[in-house]
């Protein structure tokens, strides 16, 4: 029998965790988290992580594994998934893969693109322009140079931005460009099964979760890594919002306006990055485990 990764994908909050470990205990095998916030252990509010009840249901890999000081790129996480499903699928016909970050999907699941060589003093330049003119100025020069990728990239992110900025700059080519490369083969088969529903419950769904949040204590979680609130992990929906608020240029009720606001453009960012894979199998998130079961073995059998 081939070997399988069934991906769980959509947006945040729509229920990916929860899917994940009723296929898990289906299939008797582990999880592999591709969200890229969970990596870090300094951050378990702010970024779901699952509950210990959730994990004691399934075996995952690379939940906190990392700490927010560390150096870890996508491109060592695929060069690590790769490893620890190489080592699962001795015992294995299937492993479970779920999370938000369609970057750390496409990663395990087709392989980095490749990118040109670039002169390190363009990104010394985009540096000193975010430092001098603020990220406005970055989400100008990319929507203009590069729209497409603009459309779908975190636009609050100002290491995603420059990290495209300078590729456009320094190559010549947008760097949507080099998205479109020819994908690595992977040594066993991928069933992509996509959750979805209708915006405003997924909406609704991410208001709740950031009321959570707050009630479980992710301020105290955020006032905890303010020191190091200059750190890439760091600069992610739920912590920058609540350090403006810690600095005293926000109220506390907007700061987490904002953070549910961030988090429905993330939500729908998500999905239009998704909804761009073929093949995916895409089921309701009320859907079933009989059911899901039944659609997720038709596809691999």
């Amino acid at each position: 029998m081939a070997k399988t990764l069934i991906a769980i994908v959509g947006p945040t909050a729509i229920g990916k965790t929860a899917m994940a470990i009723t296929l898990a205990q289906h299939f008797d095998t582990e999880i592999i988290s591709s969200d890229s916030r969970q990596f870090y252990r300094e951050m378990q509010i702010g970024t779901a992580v699952p509950s210990k009840e959730e994990l004691s249901r399934a075996k995952h890999h690379f939940i906190q594994h990392k700490s927010i000081s560390d150096a870890y790129t996508v491109g060592d996480f695929e060069k690590e998934a790769l490893e620890v499903l190489e080592e699962l699928f001795k015992d294995n016909d299937t492993v479970i893969m779920v999370g938000g970050s369609g970057l750390y999907v496409d990663a395990v699941t087709q392989g980095l693109d490749k990118f040109p060589k670039i002169n390190p003093e363009v990104r010394k330049g985009l540096n000193a322009e975010l430092k001098e003119n603020g990220i406005e100025s970055l989400q100008v020069r990319l929507e203009k140079l590069d729209p497409d990728y603009y459309g779908k990239v975190d636009n609050q992110n100002p290491h995603r931005l420059i990290r495209a900025l300078e590729v456009c700059l320094g190559s010549g080519k947008p760097y949507s460009y080099f998205l479109s490369a020819e994908k690595k083969a992977r040594s066993f088969d991928i069933l992509t099964v996509g959750i979805t529903a209708d915006r405003p419950l997924i909406y609704e769904r991410i208001n709740t979760r950031v009321d959570k949040m707050l009630a479980d204590g992710l301020l105290a979680e955020v006032e905890k890594v303010l020191p190091y609130r200059e750190l890439n992990a760091l600069n992610t929906v739920g912590y920058k919002e609540l350090f403006k608020y810690l600095d005293g240029t926000s109220t506390l009720e907007f700061a987490i306006s904002e953070i549910k606001k961030n988090t429905r453009r993330f939500a729908k960012r998500q999905m239009t990055w998704f909804r761009k894979k073929e093949k995916t199998l895409w089921v309701p998130y009320n859907i079933s485990s009989k059911e899901l079961i039944l659609k997720v073995k038709d596809k691999i059998v």
